[in-house]
């Protein structure tokens, strides 16, 4: 570690921990491409949607089989901006042994951290922006409340 760079910090649950969401480990088991989709728009902070990146992961799947080399980037991603470990192991290492796991493990720990995995963040931003555009058409000049800071 060099000097001034702050700890890396632990997952909010374990690899294997996939019983925490039985509904998230059951999707995950006969469609990884949801959980895929769902992590992976909120990664890329709403710029490709949910449909479109569980699409690519299938697409990927069924002419591949070899999904979890794009899977494995998400994952190093969301390490790299949320300070976490590389751990039990390498991140390409976790997707190709135990795929349904990882994408479990970065579902909850999104969850965790206060993402609503249910609703994409485009409907997110959509809804903010129609809250600003209610305030300025009821009347109300001022300017509307910045949303709370974006955790990515």
């Amino acid at each position: 570690m060099q000097a001034g760079q702050a700890p890396l910090a632990a997952w909010s649950t374990g690899l294997c921990d996939c019983f925490d969401d039985c509904g998230n480990c059951c999707i995950t088991c006969l469609c990884p491409c949801i959980t895929f989709g769902q992590v992976a728009e909120i990664i890329d902070r709403g710029s490709t949607s949910c449909g479109a990146s569980g699409a690519l992961y299938a697409l990927i799947m069924l002419l591949t089989g070899c999904q979890c080399v794009y899977s494995c980037f998400y994952r190093a991603k969301m390490r790299a901006h949320y300070g976490l470990q590389e751990s039990p192991c390498a991140d390409c290492c976790i997707h190709w042994c135990c795929e349904p796991c990882a994408l479990c493990q970065e579902y909850r720990e999104l969850k965790k951290r206060g993402f609503d995995m249910n609703l994409g963040t485009h409907l997110l931003l959509m809804m903010a922006r129609q809250h600003g555009e209610a305030r300025t058409h009821s009347g109300d000049h001022a300017t509307p409340h910045a949303p709370r800071d974006d955790p990515l």
